[in-house]
Formats: C-alpha cells, structure tokens, sequence
C-alpha cells in the first residue's frame, strides 16, 4: 500500500534532510503563462523604465475564509496583529509553528467582517486548512489551488483572474481604462477601479518596487480584462510588456521579499507530527526539494524566523497565536538579519566559461534564474566559517549583475565580501542537477531592497523598517 502522507514518506526516505535534497520532482515551474512574450531582458526593464503586465492567474494558491470566527481565526493562526486591520485592507499574513519558524507567507485581502481571501503559495494554504480541521472555529474554508504545473493540455479553471500593472508610465494605462484618473489607493489599501465596461478591485502594491496596482476579478472576465489593458497602452503610446514567467520570477531580486522559505513543519512532536500525518503525500511539503551546497543533516538549520525576514515589527504581541510563547525567547536572541548578496563579476564569468571547456564544468549558471529546486541554501563563508546562507537567486538585467537574496550572522555588516559556494555535493541525487563541480563566488554585502527605487520611494513595511 503506498504511502499516504507526508510522516510516512519521511520515515520511508530516512527523514526530510534526504528526502528534499534527493528529490526526483524536477526544476520547479511557473504554470501556464508563457516563458517570454518579446524576451525576458526587455520584461524585466520595462518596469523600471515604462510599465509591465504581470499574469499572476496561475501561479499562487487562493483560500477563502469566512464565517462569524474568520478574524478570531485568522489572528490565532498567524503573526499580524488584526486590531488595525479594516475593510478593504490587506496584509502580508505570515504563519509560524508552535516553535517559532516560519510556514510560508500569502497576501491577506479582509472583503467583509466576516470574508478573507489568501494569495500565494502552499505550505500557508495547507497549514490555515490544517488549523481549521483541529479547531473549533466557525469559519468556512474554499480552496482553489495553483493551477497543474504541467496541464498536458487540459483546461485550466480558476476562480479569480490576478493582474497587476506596475511601473513609471502606469498611471497613464490606468487613466485610460478607467476613463478618468483613479482614485488615490494607498499602499495595501484596496478600491474600485473601471476597466472598460467591468468594475473591478485594485490593491495598490508594487511587486519590484515600482508603483502599481494589483486587479482581480472572475476568472470568465480574463480575456476582456487583458485585452482592453494592451490596448489602452497601445492607446496612450505606453511600452507596456507583457511579462513571461522567465523574468516574472526574477523581480523580487530587486525589491527584496524572499519567496520560498523552507516551511519549518518537518520537526516537532504533538500538532506537529498530527499535521505531518494530515497532509498527503502529494503536497507541497512531500514533493518539494532543498538544493544548494549547504548539507547539514539537521533540517532546522534551513529554517527561519519572522526576524531573520525582517518582519518582527508586524508581530501582533496582543493576541495569543501558535507560537508566540518561541517568538517571545527569539526576540531577545542574536538574530540573522536579510541582505542582498552581489555576485562578483569575474567569478560570475569564470562558472559561466567552465560550461565552454573541456572537463567537468560548475554548476551551470542559467539566465536570468538559476534555482533548480523548490527551496534554496546556497552557503556564505568567510574564510572557513559559514556565516549565512543565500537562498534565492537570479540576474537583474536593470543592475547588469547576478544577484541573491539570504540572511547573514547579525555581525556582518554591509559592504563586507564573503565567499558564496556555489553548486552541489558530488553525492547529490536531484534529476534537476547536472555533474557538476562547486564554485566559490565572492559576494558583497548589499541592502535589501537592493534597487534604490524601492529602498527610498516605497512605502513604509518590512522593505523600510530595520531588522531589530
């Protein structure tokens, strides 16, 4: 009889260290949208020069959550306070285990008292249903996950539509299809918005730092919501560039959100062994894989804290949420703080020469983002001390350079130089790896966000705030 969760799968495969870094799933993929729509070099420089067009329909998990409990429910399970939290807000929700490491993270959307939506990806999606099972709230629960990663040619249905346009030149598409100038939407604040004959929800954000606003709607509206953006640009003299998922997944280099964070769930007796034993052997959890040349057989040395992400400032320290009582000891620990890592140039061009000689090359280097697992833990020394760990990376074609995103001991201070090793142990077993040699790449400690646009311009949240 095949295993049925993910706690059997685990002890099947000698525990998660060996199961997610030998991992037989393959590359990790963006569904549906289109690689490139004109090239990725141009995507990713339009929206600091003109405007972009993200397709964001496909790509992240969506949970309803409703019921009378919703809020009670939703402050218990995650970190944020919801004392200020008001109608046609939204938050970046951010859950932890009862020891404190961080689950995943999604954008929370509060439409009535007593509705939420939750965007993003799903180890968040998987833990809210597990609480919801165990608790004794009355709220209500409707999934709709990511669309199939590989579809083989099926149709693909979703519940909402998820756009968001961005850049220097938005404001004129949005003039224009709207049929006037928009209302004044402050950041993560929602309003209502015309697009030609439809009327739609706007949330003000800015996915690279870029102002813009995020629309949604039934996904039966998507044709007409996308035709009549393309051509309101075309209208106003725009160059608004569609954005494939090439590129798409490069633009949190520049404004600095760390997006796949080893969920910390593969540890922990009592509710943690119980959610374990709940989810499938399908899930996120069981087929995602670690890859980078950080080998440690304890698997809590790839997880994080909501401080070493720069969110303990939106910790809500009035409400009783699963795993207050650990955020409370962590808060006075010496914490690791996020950075930016730049790559060095000529190492850069070294690993990339090594695929044009003989021999065994480095870890090939591919443009413009070279993660080839689900979750990434690439080591930082200096000297012979590991003393932080990159985990997710790419190149920016707006900054001409490779760049990652980590966290770092809380002693490394910016514009230090470390080493980052870069590419896998011989004895790896992932099918998305070649044989391959390490790297050792110098890095530059830089700021997060490393794009100055989001550093000075954006508005204040985790990307302003200090780690402290």
């Amino acid at each position: 009889m095949p295993n049925s969760s993910l706690e059997a799968i685990l002890k099947e495969n000698g525990g998660a260290v060996k199961l997610l870094r030998n991992s037989k799933t393959g590359m990790y993929v963006y569904p549906v949208v289109a690689p490139e729509f004109s090239n990725w070099r141009d995507e990713q420089r339009a929206w600091r020069d003109s405007a972009v067009l993200f397709d964001q329909s496909h790509h992240m998990d969506e949970l309803i959550v409703e019921g009378p409990d919703a809020a009670a429910f939703l402050d218990h399970v995650g970190i944020n306070s919801f004392a200020n939290f008001d109608l046609n807000r939204a938050k970046h929700f951010v859950p932890v285990t009862p020891a404190g490491h961080v689950i995943g993270d999604m954008i929370i959307f509060r439409e009535r008292d007593d509705k939420f939506i939750l965007v993003g990806r799903a180890p968040t999606a998987n833990w809210v249903k597990f609480q919801q099972a165990i608790g004794n709230f009355k709220v209500r629960l409707i999934h709709d996950p990511r669309s199939d990663s590989r579809p083989d040619g099926k149709a693909i249905y979703r519940t909402h539509y998820r756009f968001q346009i961005q850049g220097p030149d938005a404001n004129k598409i949005f003039e224009k299809i709207n049929g006037g100038p928009i209302p004044e939407v402050k950041f993560f604040h929602v309003d209502w918005i015309n697009i030609g004959s439809r009327r739609v929800q706007a949330l003000r954000h800015g996915m690279a730092g870029a102002p813009g606003l995020e629309i949604w709607g039934p996904y039966a509206d998507k044709h007409y919501i996308q035709s009549t953006i393309l051509q309101a640009a075309k209208d106003v003299g725009v160059d608004l560039r569609q954005v494939g998922s090439r590129a798409y997944s490069t633009n949190t280099l520049e404004s600095g959100w760390i997006p796949s964070p080893l969920p910390g769930i593969y540890t922990g007796d009592g509710m943690m062994k119980e959610y374990r034993e709940w989810l499938g052997a399908d899930s996120y959890e069981a087929v995602g894989s670690i890859g980078g040349s950080f080998v440690s057989d304890n698997i809590e040395d790839y997880y994080v804290n909501p401080f070493e992400l720069g969110y303990g400032f939106y910790i809500g320290w009035k409400s009783d949420f699963i795993g207050k009582d650990a955020l409370t000891k962590m808060k006075e620990q010496k914490n690791r703080k996020k950075v930016t890592f730049e790559w060095n140039r000529e190492d850069v061009l070294k690993v990339i020469a090594s695929g044009l000689e003989d021999g065994t090359p480095y870890k090939w280097l591919d443009f413009p983002q070279p993660n080839y697992a689900s979750s990434s833990a690439d080591m930082v020394m200096n000297g012979d001390k590991m003393v932080g760990m990159s985990m997710f990376n790419g190149y920016s074609f707006n900054e001409r350079c490779f760049l990652s995103l980590g966290v770092v001991s809380a002693d490394v201070q910016e514009g230090d130089v470390l080493t980052l090793v870069w590419g896998e142990p011989d004895d790896t077993e992932k099918t998305s790896t070649e044989k391959h040699k390490q790297a050792e790449i110098r890095v530059r400690v830089s700021p997060t966000p490393y794009a100055r646009e989001a550093r000075e311009n954006y508005a204040e949240s985790w990307r302003t705030k200090s780690n402290a």
